[in-house]
C-alpha cells in the first residue's frame, strides 16, 4: 500500500500540482509567453519516452521499482541508463519543458521548469549519489556513454569527445537562448565607452567573428589528452554559471553601432545583429570561449600552436568590437574572467586555502570575566547588512518593524538551538531555522509596532542571503555546520582547539568538504537574484516565493554533505534537509496565491535604517562573539571551558 501512495504521489499528484501552480503563478510572473504546440509536444514526448524508457529499465534491470524511496536491489547501466545516469528525471525535465511550451505558458516555463529541474538535481545530488554509493560502492561512479571523461594522460575516444560537446555546449546554448528569450529589461545600459561610438563598423572582421562557432566546438577534437579536455569542460562549465549570473544581474545590452552593409560580410553582420536582442553582451563569452579553446588547443603542442592560436584569439577579441557585436569593457570583462577558469582545479585549490586559513583563525581577547572572540565580527556584519538591506527594501516608516523582527529572529536562533542541541558543551548555539521561526514571529506581530506584512516578508527574504553568506564566516572560524570527511584536494583541514570541530566533532587535521564556503556562494547567488527581481519591481510574493523555493533547495543539498554529529537523521535525511523540502514547498504555495501584484518602487537607504544596521553590529556581535568562559551557566559560553584541564588556543 505504502508503494503504491508513493508511486501515485510522483506519477499523478506531483504533475497535478505543477499544472495548477502554473496556472495559479500566471499573474506574479510578468516575462514573456513563449512557445510553439508543435514544437512543445515535440520536447515532451521525447521526454515522456526517455522517462519510461528509464522505468522500463529499473523494473526490468533492476528487478524493483523505480522509487528512491523503496530502490531496486540491482544496480542498472544498461539500456538508457548505459548513456545516461538519470533518464527519469531528464525526461521528466523535458516533459515540463515541453508542456510549458505547448500550452506558452510564462509561470510554466520561466518559474515552474526551473523551479523542477533544480530540485530533481537537489534530490540527485542531495541523496540519490550518496545512496547510490552506499549501496553500490563499486559500482555508482562507472561512467555513462554521456560523461566527461576522467584525468589522464592517455587520448580521448571519439565517443567522449562527442559527449563532452553535448554536455559543454548544450548547457550554455540553453542559457544564451533563454536570456536572448528574456529580450532587453527596461533599466537596461551599455558599457561602450563614449569614443567607442565614433569608430566605424568593421564589416570583413565579421569573418573572424564568426571563425569561433567552427574553431571553439573543434578545440573538443583537438584536446591531446583526458586531462586537457577534462580541464576544457570543467572551465567551460565554471564560466557558463558564472556569466550567466551576470546576465541575468547585470542589465547591460551592446549597442550596435549604425552601418549600411556593402558585402556579403556586411549582411551577414547585419543578420546575425538582427537576430539578437543585444542582450547575453557582458561579459563576452565571444571572447571568453576562444580563449578557453586557445588553451585546449596549444597544450602539447609546443610555443608555435600556442602562439597561432593566441593570435586568433586577439583577432576575434578586436573583431568583436570592430563589428560592434561587443563593447571594450565587454572584452575586457571576459579577459578578466577567463584568468580564474582556465584551470578551475587551481582556483579551487587558491579558494580551498584560503577558505582553510580563515577557518584556523580564531582570535580571542580577555576583559576580566568576559571573552570576546573575533568570529563574533562576523555575526555583526551579518546583523548590520541584514537590517539595512530589509529597511532599505521595506521602505521609509518600518525601520523599527524591521528592528522588532530582526530581534525576535535572534532571539529565536538562540531559543531553538538550544533546544536542539544544547549541551554541557554547547551552552549557547544559534540556529538559523531557529532564527526563521523568530522572524516569521516578529513579521506576523510586527503590526504592533506599525509593521506591513507583507511588505516585512519580502524585505528579509532580500536581506536573508546576505546574512546567512556572511554568517557563515563565523561557521568557518567557530566550525560549526561543517562538511563530512573528503579528500585533500577537496577538503579543508580544521587545527584550533577551540573549533566545534576539534573538540566536539574530534576531526582536527581531517580533510572536510568546506561546506559553509558552498553556502556562502549560494546565498550570494541567490541574493544577486533576489535584488534583481526587486530592482525590476518583482511582486513581494514572488520574492518570497523565489527566496523560499531556492533556499530550500540549496540547503537539501548543502546539508547532505555536512558532517556535524548533533544532527539527527529522520526517515533516511538528515533533520534539516526535511526543513528544506518543507521551505521548497511553502514558496511553490506563496507563489499560488491569488493576490494582485503590488509593484513598489525601490528606494535609498534612510538614515534610521542604516543607525539601526550600526546598532545590530553591536547586537549581533555580542550575541555570537562575547560570553563568559568561567561560567558553565546556560547561555555563558559560546565556546570551550576556560579550565586548566581544557583546551587552550
Amino acid at each position: 500500500m505504502s508503494r503504491m501512495l508513493y508511486g501515485l504521489t510522483f506519477v499523478v499528484g506531483v504533475p497535478l500540482v505543477l499544472v495548477a501552480w502554473a496556472a495559479l503563478a500566471s499573474p506574479l510572473v510578468g516575462l514573456p509567453a513563449l512557445g510553439d504546440p508543435t514544437v512543445g509536444t515535440a520536447v515532451a514526448a521525447l521526454g515522456l519516452g526517455l522517462a519510461i524508457a528509464g522505468m522500463h529499465g529499473l523494473v526490468v534491470h533492476g528487478r524493483g521499482l523505480p522509487m528512491n524511496a523503496f530502490p531496486p536491489p540491482r544496480f542498472v547501466r544498461r539500456g538508457v541508463y548505459r548513456w545516461m545516469r538519470d533518464p527519469i528525471y531528464v525526461g521528466f525535465g523535458l516533459l515540463v519543458l515541453g508542456v510549458s511550451l505547448a500550452t506558452r505558458s510564462p509561470a510554466g516555463l520561466w518559474l515552474v521548469t526551473p523551479v523542477t529541474w533544480l530540485a530533481m538535481a537537489a534530490l540527485v545530488f542531495g541523496y540519490e549519489r550518496h545512496d547510490l554509493r552506499r549501496r553500490f560502492p563499486d559500482e555508482a561512479d562507472a561512467p555513462t556513454l554521456l560523461s566527461i571523461p576522467g584525468p589522464g594522460p592517455s587520448r580521448p575516444t571519439l565517443g567522449e569527445r562527442v559527449s563532452t560537446v553535448l554536455l559543454l555546449f548544450g548547457p550554455w546554448l540553453l542559457v544564451y537562448y533563454a536570456v536572448q528569450a528574456l529580450g532587453a529589461p527596461p533599466d537596461a545600459f551599455s558599457t561602450h565607452l563614449p569614443f567607442e561610438s565614433s569608430w566605424p563598423v568593421v564589416e570583413w572582421m565579421e569573418v573572424p567573428y564568426v571563425s569561433a562557432y567552427l574553431l571553439v566546438p573543434l578545440a573538443v577534437f583537438a584536446a591531446r589528452s583526458r586531462s586537457a579536455l577534462r580541464t576544457f569542460a570543467f572551465g567551460g562549465w565554471t564560466a557558463t554559471v558564472i556569466v550567466a549570473v551576470c546576465w541575468i544581474v547585470i542589465p547591460v545590452v551592446a549597442e550596435h553601432r549604425p552601418f549600411v552593409p556593402s558585402g556579403w560580410s556586411g549582411r551577414l553582420l547585419a543578420y546575425e545583429q538582427g537576430s539578437s536582442a543585444g542582450v547575453a553582451a557582458f561579459p563576452a563569452f565571444h571572447v571568453l570561449w576562444p580563449m578557453l579553446a586557445a588553451r585546449a588547443w596549444s597544450v602539447g603542442r609546443g610555443a608555435a600552436a600556442a602562439i597561432v592560436a593566441w593570435a586568433w584569439v586577439a583577432l576575434v577579441a578586436v573583431a568583436s568590437v570592430a563589428t560592434g557585436h561587443h563593447g571594450v569593457v565587454d572584452v575586457v570583462a571576459a579577459g578578466v574572467l577567463y584568468l580564474p577558469v582556465r584551470d578551475p582545479a587551481r582556483s579551487w585549490a587558491v579558494i580551498r586555502d584560503w577558505t582553510e586559513a580563515v577557518a584556523n583563525s580564531w582570535r580571542e581577547w580577555r576583559m576580566g570575566p568576559l571573552r570576546f572572540m573575533n568570529h563574533g565580527l562576523y555575526a555583526g556584519a551579518a546583523g548590520a547588512t541584514g537590517v539595512a538591506i530589509a529597511a532599505t527594501a521595506a521602505g521609509p516608516g518600518q525601520e523599527w518593524a524591521v528592528a522588532w523582527v530582526a530581534g525576535l529572529a535572534i532571539i529565536g536562533a538562540g531559543t531553538y538551538a538550544q533546544v536542539l542541541e544544547g549541551s554541557s558543551r554547547l551552552l549557547r548555539p544559534f540556529g538559523w531555522y531557529g532564527g526563521l521561526v523568530g522572524g516569521l514571529v516578529g513579521i506576523g506581530t510586527s503590526p504592533l509596532v506599525g509593521g506591513q506584512i507583507v511588505v516585512l516578508f519580502a524585505a528579509f527574504a532580500l536581506a536573508s542571503p546576505w546574512i546567512q553568506a556572511i554568517g557563515r564566516l563565523r561557521c568557518l572560524v567557530q566550525g560549526c555546520c561543517h562538511g563530512s570527511p573528503t579528500t585533500p584536494e577537496a577538503g579543508i583541514r580544521y587545527r584550533h582547539p577551540r573549533s566545534r570541530v576539534c573538540h566536539i566533532a574530534e576531526w582536527t587535521g581531517v580533510p572536510l568538504l568546506p561546506t559553509p564556503l558552498f553556502s556562502i556562494g549560494g546565498n550570494v547567488v541567490l541574493g544577486l537574484l533576489l535584488v534583481r527581481l526587486h530592482m525590476l519591481g518583482a511582486a513581494d510574493l514572488l520574492i518570497v516565493g523565489v527566496y523560499s523555493m531556492l533556499s530550500g533547495i540549496a540547503r537539501f543539498v548543502e546539508e547532505s554533505y555536512r558532517g556535524e554529529p548533533q544532527t539527527p537523521l529522520v526517515a533516511g535525511l538528515r533533520l534539516y534537509q526535511w526543513f528544506g523540502l518543507g521551505t521548497l514547498l511553502v514558496g511553490v504555495a506563496l507563489t499560488m496565491v491569488p493576490v494582485v501584484p503590488v509593484v513598489r518602487s525601490v528606494t535609498p537607504p534612510t538614515a534610521l535604517g542604516l543607525a539601526l544596521g550600526l546598532t545590530f553590529f553591536v547586537v549581533g556581535a555580542a550575541a555570537m562573539g562575547l560570553d563568559f568562559p568561567g561560567s558553565d551557566r546556560r547561555f555563558s559560553r559560546l565556546a570551550s571551558a576556560d579550565r586548566p584541564d581544557g583546551p587552550t588556543p
